[in-house]
């Protein structure tokens, strides 16, 4: 079993706090060299320090913009040589109904949980797809975390459906276009889990969300890291395409 990382490179966006930077942690102890990237450049900071400032380089973007995302990539290539594994996390989640909504929480949720990662995704590809072709691994790994949204739709949160089943959609069309070149796509789809995202809703939406959530014992940003571990650490003829986590109390 390809259980180690040593001599890869691992970029991972919205390293900044959450599942980002749970995962970043897990990647790195399994010997990775971790890219963290996110706007809030002094948590990037103190998680380098956890990490080791030798294992960890901090890239301040936002993938929302084109040629940040772009440079980011080519930054990591031209610090480190090499990207092995793309764990395109970044995401925002602005809940609530249609009818009379905010258009621009639509907007910045298109823009950063569909563009970017598209940008992301295709400045690494020829990167991912050049470090198959020799050691370590012969293999690489595109991880998009997308959501238990991207798979069921309900009332109260369509925009954020929409995005989220367009990350499905898009890495089940790039995983039939890269898997015979041995570029692993995989789609990590979470549950409820206890991390800022749901801070960045409302007041009202808050409260109805701890309404429905308060009582459920919720995932951490650490189980859902250990899913990701999991998928991008098996052998070059695994691939896992697909991870559904809900806590064992959600329901739907």
């Amino acid at each position: 079993m390809a259980s180690r990382l040593e001599g890869t490179v691992a970029l991972v966006t919205g390293a900044s706090s959450g599942i980002g930077e749970a995962t970043a942690v897990a990647l790195a102890a399994l010997g990775a060299t971790v890219v963290l990237a996110a706007r809030r450049k002094q948590r990037l900071e103190a998680l380098a320090e956890r990490i080791g400032s030798s294992r960890a380089l901090v890239i301040e973007t936002d993938v929302t913009d084109e040629a940040q995302a772009r440079a980011m990539v080519e930054r990591t290539v031209s610090e480190f040589g090499r990207l092995d594994t793309l764990v395109n996390n970044a995401g925002v989640m602005l809940l609530g109904p249609i009818v009379d909504a905010p258009v621009d929480e639509w907007r910045r949720m298109v823009e950063l949980n569909v563009l970017g990662l598209l940008y992301c995704t295709h400045a690494a590809l020829p990167h991912l797809l050049r470090s198959t072709e020799g050691e370590p691994r012969r293999v690489a790994d595109v991880v998009n975390v997308s959501s238990v949204a991207g798979r069921v739709a309900r009332q109260g949160s369509g925009v954020y459906n929409a995005t989220k089943f367009g990350v499905v959609a898009f890495s089940e069309s790039l995983r039939q276009e890269v898997t015979r070149r041995h570029v692993r796509v995989s789609i990590i789809e979470p549950g409820a889990v206890m991390t800022e995202l749901a801070t960045h809703n409302r007041p009202e939406i808050i409260e109805g969300m701890r309404a429905t959530f308060g009582r459920m014992e919720m995932l951490q940003a650490e189980d859902i890291a250990e899913s990701i571990v999991f998928t991008v650490t098996r052998p070059r003829h695994v691939a896992v395409n697909e991870v559904l986590v809900r806590p064992t109390e959600q329901e739907r």
